[in-house]
Formats: structure tokens, C-alpha cells, sequence
């Protein structure tokens, strides 16, 4: 696959693209991403399915900006999927051939199926779950993958969409005619014969939209949507807040943002819906979808479409950018590993919090890289917004806080408040943060020294091939939990 690979997909009503950079042989980055709401299908359900001329024009001129982003970010490989309105309309082909003739873009209709795969192959490889449906609710389909143990077991398209909806039964005040159409439609699924799970990750603007709201509403401390998550029943009065919505004003009144006061009514409409009917208990916000799915298919070709196990997508693409020596990188990374397992008599920490202890002294240097003042500070900033994915919010937040209290005091009350609801408890950050700044203190002079670790009863012996004054001074100067001594 080409270092920069663009992604086109044209959808029903928004036309998205990604620009992606790989850093190494699984890994990349997103470099840029632009949207445009052209509603290619606008006025076609209305028509036959026939695609209007000034739609078209719109979809025409976004695209030519678009190949105009991604010739100036060198992208060597450009991929463009349309969906439902150009695989549903008579005359699809005029648009196609154009493009084709005067803007040399070749695009490729995918049937429903195939997108609703896509959708699955991002959401599994870059959120971190094993078992969900994806329900990606466009213009004129929705899509769904059903995902079991991590395996892909069936992908469906069903003919629902907020522009369909619309323009077929809410435009004529036929509300119980769509409720109807959207049921008749999901008996497709029950005809499946799978277990349906109970958690559905989301994906599609109507989808993101509604979280948005639901964050804000919340006073979710990130700002982050990718990886969000809540609760069916909690939100139920917010659904049918928007759903009975009279005007923009009482949409406004919720949150709704004016670019969604067009199709956020069906979008929730359709999506509270099929929620109720199959029974979903918990909505996981993706941020990826089709575009990503696209990419990761040409990219894990030879590998089943999935990444190998253990791999993160985010952790090794930070690394790949910002790291200052692989080696440094990788022995604080075996020497977290070696101090949390010594230690677990005594802070009897779940296995998870391993893991991220680990991915903490590995990215630790990165904010080094950006500013070597206040890198800590920098490096708390920048990993908030930076493992984009396959990290559950609560891991990142830990991950954060960890490398920001990679000093010689442990963290107090006030210093984890602001994200008290996505942490584990203050003494188990005050673990974390001793364990990585003793990490750090031992590997002071970046020699990378050999060490073993015994620990007796409250005391912590560690032996040290090379013993310098700057690494006992720093160990010494360590505020550790509970009782603990260390002896050098």
C-alpha cells in the first residue's frame, strides 16, 4: 500500500473523506479528513430513485476540491466507494462517467453488504470490543455487522436511511407509515437466526450527532466521541425530546447543532426504533467507519482484514512519530513489566493496569519530543487527544495521568478531580505513578542498565549493574505508597 492513501466515500447525504499516512507496516495516521453534506440523493426517493441534477453538481465540485486536498498532501493512492444513492439510481451512471471522464476518478459501487463489512472491519479493529453490532444509519440504507469472539458473522444492508424516511413519510406527516417500514425491514435480521448482541457500536452522522448531544448534556469530561459510551435507558427522554421536536427552536432547546436540523428527527427516530427492537442496552460512539474499513482491508489483506494480536493501531503510530530512541522506548517498556510484577503482592493491581503501565513508559518520551519543558504536561495533552484508537476512554485517561505524575511526589485528590469519573481509585494512580517514576529514575542516564527486583516483605531490594550517585539521588527522592522502602 502507498505511504498516503486517500479515501472517498459517497454517501446519501454526506460526502466524507480521509487522508492516511502510514508510519510503518501496520501502522498510520490520520492527516486529514473533510466533509461535505452535498445530499446527492436529495429529492431521488421523490423521483424513481433518480439522482437530480443539482445534487450531482454539488457531489461534482466537492469532489474536485477533494482531489485537490489529496494531490497536495502527496497521496499516491486514491479510493472512491459510493453507497446506497449511487447503487439504488437508474441514471447513477451519468454521474459515474463524469467523474470518471473529467476528473480521471474512478469510483466503485459497493452493494449493502459490502459496506455494512467495511463498517465492521473498522469498528473491530479499532475499538477496543469483541462482541456488538455496528449500525451505520446513512441517507438511504443503514448497515449492520454482527461481531461474536471478534469474528465477523454476518453483514446486512436493510433499506432504511434518513433521507428515504423523510422524504417518503415524514415529509407527509406519516409517522406511524415509517415506524412500520422500519420494522418490516429488521425482520431480515431476526430471519438471520444469530444471537443478538446487546451492545451496538454507532456509527453514521445522525449516530454522532446524538452523542454529541449526550456528552454535552452529560458534562463528559473529553472531548472525544470515538470510543463514547452510554446507557439506552438513561437517554430515552432525550431520544423523544428530538423525535417530538415541533420546530429548529425545540431542537436548538436539546443541542442539535443547525447543519442536523434537516435529518436529526429521522436519524433518531430510526435509531431509537431499532434500538428498542433488538433489545440494545449500551450505544459505543465509533468515529471510524466505511472510509477506515476501506483502508484496513487493502492494508490487513494478507492478514484476514484484522491487525495481529496484541498490536495497537495508536500506541505503535505515536511511537513511529514521536519517539526519541526505539531502544529507550522498548526497555522502559520490559522494565515496567518487571517492577509491576514485583510489586504485586503489594498493590494487588488488575493485569489491565500492566498493560498500561507499559504503554505509559513507552510513550513517556513523547512529550520530550514536543517540548522538553513541561513534558510531562505536554505529553498528558497530547495522549488525551492522540491514542484515537482501539482505547477505551477510562485507559487513556489512566495512561495520561500516569505519565503526567512520572515525578517524585504521588498524585493527591485534587490532582485526578477533573477526571475522577474515568480513573480507578487515588491509591491505584498513586501506584501508577510511583511505578513509572522509579522506571524512569532507574534508567536516569539512559543506559538501559540490567536489574533485578526482590522484594521482602515492605521492602523493595533492587540490584543495579551500574550505580551512580544521579540514579540514587533521584530513586531516593521518590514518595512511594503505603510502607514501601526501597534498598539499592
Amino acid at each position: 500500500m502507498s505511504k498516503v492513501t486517500t479515501i472517498i466515500d459517497i454517501g446519501s447525504n454526506s460526502m466524507r473523506m480521509v487522508v492516511l499516512q502510514k508510519s510503518s507496516r501496520f501502522s498510520f495516521s490520520l492527516i486529514n479528513e473533510t466533509k461535505s453534506r452535498v445530499k446527492i440523493s436529495e429529492g431521488c426517493y421523490e423521483n424513481n430513485g433518480n439522482l437530480q441534477d443539482i445534487p450531482m453538481q454539488r457531489a461534482y465540485e466537492s469532489l474536485k476540491s477533494f482531489l485537490n486536498i489529496s494531490h497536495a498532501l502527496k497521496s499516491r493512492k486514491i479510493i472512491c466507494v459510493a453507497t446506497s444513492a449511487l447503487r439504488d439510481a437508474p441514471n447513477s451512471k451519468v454521474f459515474i462517467s463524469r467523474v470518471q471522464k473529467e476528473l480521471g476518478l474512478n469510483i466503485k459501487v459497493i452493494d449493502g453488504e459490502k459496506e455494512a463489512y467495511y463498517g465492521g472491519v473498522a469498528a473491530l479493529n479499532l475499538l477496543h470490543a469483541n462482541t456488538f453490532i455496528t449500525m451505520d444509519i446513512g441517507g438511504g440504507s443503514t448497515e449492520f455487522s454482527f461481531i461474536r469472539d471478534g469474528k465477523i458473522e454476518k453483514s446486512i444492508s436493510l433499506n432504511i436511511g434518513t433521507v428515504r424516511i423523510k422524504e417518503l413519510y415524514f415529509n407527509k406527516n406519516d409517522i406511524e407509515g415509517a415506524r412500520k417500514n422500519i420494522l418490516d425491514n429488521l425482520k431480515k435480521i431476526f430471519e438471520l437466526g444469530i444471537e443478538i448482541p446487546q451492545k451496538v457500536v454507532g456509527i453514521g452522522g445522525s449516530i454522532r450527532a446524538f452523542s454529541k448531544i449526550v456528552m454535552s448534556k452529560n458534562d463528559y469530561p473529553l472531548d472525544i466521541l470515538h470510543g463514547y459510551t452510554y446507557s439506552v435507558k438513561n437517554e430515552t427522554p432525550l431520544f423523544n425530546k428530538i423525535i417530538n421536536a415541533q420546530n429548529n427552536d425545540d431542537l436548538k432547546s436539546v443541542g442539535v447543532k443547525k447543519d442536523r436540523f434537516d435529518t436529526i428527527k429521522e436519524g433518531t427516530f430510526i435509531f431509537k426504533t431499532i434500538l428498542d427492537e433488538l433489545n440494545i442496552k449500551e450505544v459505543v460512539t465509533s468515529g471510524v467507519g466505511v472510509r477506515e474499513g476501506v483502508y484496513l482491508t487493502d492494508l490487513l489483506r494478507n492478514s484476514n482484514h484484522k491487525f495481529p494480536e496484541n498490536f495497537n493501531v495508536s500506541v505503535r503510530s505515536l511511537l513511529d512519530r514521536f519517539q526519541i530512541d526505539e531502544k529507550q522506548s522498548a526497555y522502559l517498556g520490559s522494565n515496567a513489566g518487571k517492577i509491576f510484577d514485583v510489586l504485586k503482592p503489594m498493590h494487588n493491581l488488575d493485569s489491565k493496569f500492566r498493560t498500561l503501565l507499559v504503554i505509559a513508559s513507552k510513550l513517556h518520551s513523547i512529550g520530550s519530543t514536543l517540548n522538553f519543558y513541561k513534558s510531562n504536561d505536554n505529553a498528558f495533552d497530547f495522549i488525551l487527544n492522540g491514542l484515537n484508537y482501539d482505547f477505551l476512554h477510562t485507559s487513556r485517561v489512566v495512561v495520561a495521568h500516569t505519565i503526567k505524575f512520572s515525578k517524585k511526589s504521588l498524585p493527591s485528590k485534587n490532582d485526578i478531580l477533573k477526571y475522577q469519573d474515568l480513573l480507578p481509585s487515588l491509591e491505584v494512580m498513586q501506584w501508577m505513578s510511583f511505578m513509572i517514576s522509579l522506571n524512569i529514575a532507574i534508567n536516569q542516564d539512559l543506559s538501559r542498565p540490567k536489574v533485578e527486583y526482590v522484594l521482602n516483605n515492605n521492602t523493595l531490594e533492587i540490584d543495579l549493574s551500574n550505580k551512580s550517585f544521579l540514579i540514587q539521588s533521584n530513586i531516593d527522592k521518590l514518595e512511594s505508597p503505603e510502607d514501601l522502602e526501597i534498598k539499592i
